[in-house]
């Protein structure tokens, strides 16, 4: 019995001082690498004692202290972030197959149909075909031209909807929260659907069921999942994180599936519709375009087609209130050229560079990700001279950059005149890149980039020209930001007074 006590003891003392030798060798093999500038970390948490909300402001912080490119440590997760221009070109242009993977974590693992929705899928022939797919149907000028019609309809609509509310000549409170998020998915339904998701535009609390219903399933309240950092909480059913997210899949998963099934029923021979023209590709080829394909491309069109707009929209309402007379330049453009017995249309939009500047300013301000997707390096590879391990997530501060002293002249003021110095676009690309980066860069840029622009500078464009608009009360508009989730709303929702402007309603009064 003491013989077996005191191998035991013996035992313990091995397995210590093995471990002792393990995390020794760990400590010279992190220190021998070059890693970016790093704060103090603690034990298993990492730096996320550091990170309050919202995070990118927290990582703004960390960034102007430690330097235009950080290392950080979340849980079991490593992190870049980059505030570098030169560094973010590196990643996501020069480098930038290397960092086409986005990293995986639990709500990909059961929300995505298995990475295989093209805004998550891994770098692949899968994430290519899928690319492909949307660029002819959904994302080339023709397709983008062909829904034009649906843009200038619905935004015609809400304009007639707010002349009916102010009685012809009044004035009249707005929520422009709720009328841009209704805008902007009554805008994706009709392109993906063909219809509107409340056809009696009259029939207000449907309409207000609708939108319930719609941000419940494609715009939960999610939050940072912490069992990404933790994956022992995953195991553990930590708060029924995963069940919910589980339960979220299902019913959207029934939702899309209920869609697709309505439209094969009555499925027109125009094949206007996304779905439409999905579905006779599928018939051609099944295994090309299954109904998995369709639901994985109306979900990216519903969450990125959506939201952003809307808070784009938004913030462009609440810089123009808070500068009016940018509002009055950008109306006198519009007068100019569009003048008062049409509406504007989008074939008017190349004639306003200054309404075009005062969209590219705002999204510079305010993008509506700031922190844009995040990227995986697949492999160990050099950023900026710093060594960085495979599977790390890279996330581009696009807010630290637009409002970065060095590289913007009074960063944080709104300048519309600032872009008059040349298109975003040239011959070689983006001019302002990789310095302006509301879309992102490389390969995993945002390819709905054009039809968002026309849809904000379209609905901007016409309510500006046919209403006066002017912030309620006497104060400033409240410009703060909320302090929850990963894109930048209004901490308050934009409530403005408008009117119809005289020398447009007769125009109004034939919509």
């Amino acid at each position: 019995m003491v013989f077996l006590f005191v191998s035991m003891e013996n035992l313990y003392h091995y397995l210590v001082i093995i471990l002792f030798i393990l995390l020794t060798i760990k400590l010279l093999i992190h220190k021998t690498k070059n890693l970016p500038p790093s704060p103090f970390s603690l034990p298993i948490i990492g730096h996320l004692h550091l990170i309050k909300n919202p995070l990118y402001q927290s990582l703004a912080t960390l960034l102007s202290k430690y330097g235009p490119v950080l290392y950080l440590k979340f849980g079991c997760r490593h992190v870049l972030v980059l505030s570098s221009p030169s560094a973010v070109e590196e990643c996501l242009n020069k480098n930038d197959i290397i960092f086409a993977n986005r990293p995986r974590t639990m709500a990909g693992d059961l929300m995505t149909y298995n990475y295989t929705t093209f805004v998550w899928a891994p770098y692949g022939s899968l994430w290519r075909n899928h690319r492909r797919l949307s660029a002819v149907e959904i994302f080339c000028s023709n397709s983008v031209e062909k829904f034009s019609s649906i843009r200038e309809e619905e935004v015609a609509d809400f304009v007639r909807r707010l002349f009916e509310v102010s009685s012809g000549n009044g004035t009249q409170k707005v929520d422009l929260k709720y009328l841009f998020c209704l805008l902007t998915a009554n805008v994706m339904w009709r392109t993906v659907a063909g219809k509107r998701g409340v056809e009696d535009p009259k029939d207000v609390e449907a309409e207000k069921m609708f939108f319930t219903e719609f941000k419940s399933l494609f715009f939960p309240s999610l939050g940072t999942n912490i069992c990404d950092f933790f994956p022992v909480l995953r195991w553990i059913g930590f708060l029924g994180i995963e069940k919910k997210l589980k339960e979220i899949h299902r019913r959207r998963d029934e939702y899309l599936q209920s869609l697709v099934d309505g439209i094969r029923l009555n499925k027109s021979k125009k094949n206007f519709s996304l779905i439409e023209r999905l579905l006779s590709l599928q018939q051609d080829d099944p295994d090309f375009c299954p109904d998995q394909v369709i639901k994985t491309m109306v979900l990216m069109m519903f969450i990125a087609g959506t939201e952003s707009t809307a808070i784009t929209m938004e913030w462009t309402m609440a810089l123009l209130l808070s500068h009016p007379e940018a509002l009055q330049k950008a109306r006198d453009e519009i007068i100019r050229h569009v003048g008062h017995e049409r509406l504007l249309n989008e074939s008017d939009l190349p004639k306003l560079p200054y309404l075009r500047c005062v969209v590219n300013e705002t999204l510079r301000l305010y993008p509506a990700t700031p922190l844009l997707l995040p990227h995986c390096p697949s492999e160990d590879c050099v950023v900026d001279g710093y060594e960085i391990p495979k599977g790390t997530i890279l996330l581009v501060h696009a807010w630290a950059i637009q409002r970065d002293p060095s590289i913007w002249e009074e960063p944080t003021k709104f300048k519309p005149e600032r872009f008059y110095e040349g298109t975003l676009e040239d011959k070689e690309g983006f001019k302002y890149l990789p310095k302006y980066l509301p879309f992102g860069l490389g390969r995993r840029a945002c390819p709905g980039r054009n039809m968002g622009l026309r849809s904000v500078l379209l609905a901007i464009g016409v309510f500006i020209q046919c209403f006066e608009w002017e912030n309620v009360g006497s104060d400033k508009v409240d410009m703060t930001p909320d302090t929850i989730g990963l894109s930048i709303f209004k901490a308050r929702p934009l409530e403005a007074l408008c009117r119809p402007r005289p020398d447009v309603i007769k125009l109004l009064s034939q919509l």
